[in-house]
């Protein structure tokens, strides 16, 4: 019965990736990328509030194997793969995207107070290059109305809280952004099963202070008094050297801190990844995609091979196939997260990339994800 179910979601995923690239892809491309992602997202809030479309979404695009699941600090993840903070801003999708294949999830980024983020035009999309530039800055409807939605749901898989100050002039100065933090902080405290403290969105008003280790200091000092076991990580830049690293971890060694999310967007305009061609006049913001994998998997090299396990790390970036996931397994990353594959691939793409690290695992003679962690240092 397995092997006959594994079959039939081989061949639905092999119609939904030729039904997304020739029919649905060059359609939802003619079309302004905010407003698709909008369309998406009530859609599937809608999807995920009914348990018929739920079962069929799972049925369709679901990848389950035991040799993907894996323990952290008591949070049960079925399969290493999450969606990204960025995407679900509001947290409306926490019910469908299990369904879709996800093994969890990172809501927001949310700040301590609603956000509009920045005006006008704000994504742009990259075909040739793989990737999508991003100047949302911040768009939330604020901690306070997301965790009243959030206090009435229950879960099918891990949520982790991505929180970030507001985007605004006032969040700026370091006490009042420090402040800001604190309250999405603590008004989410009972949520989720994990938090992340976003120090580096490339496209908020004030730049990306709390990378200074002193400030850091300043931040994790006052979240540090927030009543909380969970875990806590901390999602850095793409665009960090190593001198820079190893000073953010050493700030992160004094407090409470798990792991980190590598890496959020890049701002290099003139990486050799990002064709030239692509980049629209006025067009402002950060890179996602296949910009940011190398930059990615050589941070993630970097603080496995510097640290050891003393962290965890959650690879982010330029993840389109399951050897891109792979990668950032072996160098280093106990799980992964994308958005920007998804959305160039397919939905299908989730159970796509989990079949084939389990592939992969067996070609390795791994017997579970969790050894081939690493593996590129050994």
């Amino acid at each position: 019965m397995e092997e006959e179910a594994a079959v039939k979601n081989m061949i639905a995923t092999r119609f939904f990736r030729k039904s997304y690239q020739h029919i649905l892809k060059p359609i939802l491309f003619k079309i302004d990328p905010e407003k698709v992602h909008d369309f998406f997202v009530v859609a599937g809030e809608w999807f995920g509030r009914h348990r018929f479309f739920r079962n069929m979404t799972a049925k369709f695009f679901k990848y389950s194997h035991p040799m993907l699941n894996q323990s952290l600090y008591g949070i049960n993840f079925p399969n290493p793969v999450g969606l990204a903070g960025g995407f679900d801003k509001d947290a409306r999708l926490t019910q469908i995207l299990p369904s879709v294949g996800f093994g969890y999830e990172e809501a927001g980024s949310i700040t301590g107070e609603p956000c509009a983020g920045n005006t006008g035009k704000r994504l742009w999309r990259l075909p040739e290059s793989k990737s999508i530039r991003v100047y949302y800055g911040l768009k939330n409807e604020g901690c306070e109305k997301i965790a009243t939605r959030l206090s009435t749901q229950r879960f099918q898989f891990p949520i982790g809280i991505n929180i970030a100050k507001t985007n605004c002039a006032e969040t700026a100065e370091d006490e009042t952004g420090i402040k800001d933090y604190a309250k999405a902080f603590e008004v989410c405290t009972n949520l989720g099963d994990y938090f992340t403290v976003n120090i580096s969105c490339p496209n908020a008003y004030g730049g990306q202070p709390f990378t200074d280790p002193d400030k850091l200091d300043a931040l994790m000092i006052r979240l540090d008094k927030i009543n909380t076991e969970k875990p806590i990580f901390v999602k850095l830049s793409a665009d960090l050297d190593n001198e820079q690293l190893d000073a953010i971890v050493e700030v992160c060694d004094k407090h409470r801190v798990h792991g980190f999310v590598v890496s959020n967007l890049t701002k290099q305009e003139k990486l050799d990844s990002i064709k030239q061609e692509e980049i629209e006049t006025g067009s402002q913001g950060g890179f996602s995609g296949q910009p940011t994998a190398e930059l990615s998997n050589k941070i993630i090299a970097h603080l496995y091979k510097s640290y050891g396990d003393k962290y965890v790390i959650i690879g982010c970036g330029g993840i389109f196939t399951a050897g891109d996931a792979y990668e950032k397994i072996k160098q280093g990353a106990t799980l992964v997260q994308l958005i920007t594959g998804m959305i160039f691939e397919g939905p299908q793409l989730i159970g796509e990339i989990n079949k084939g690290l389990v592939d992969l695992l067996k070609r390795d003679g791994y017997q579970s994800i969790s050894e081939a962690i690493g593996a590129a240092h050994r």
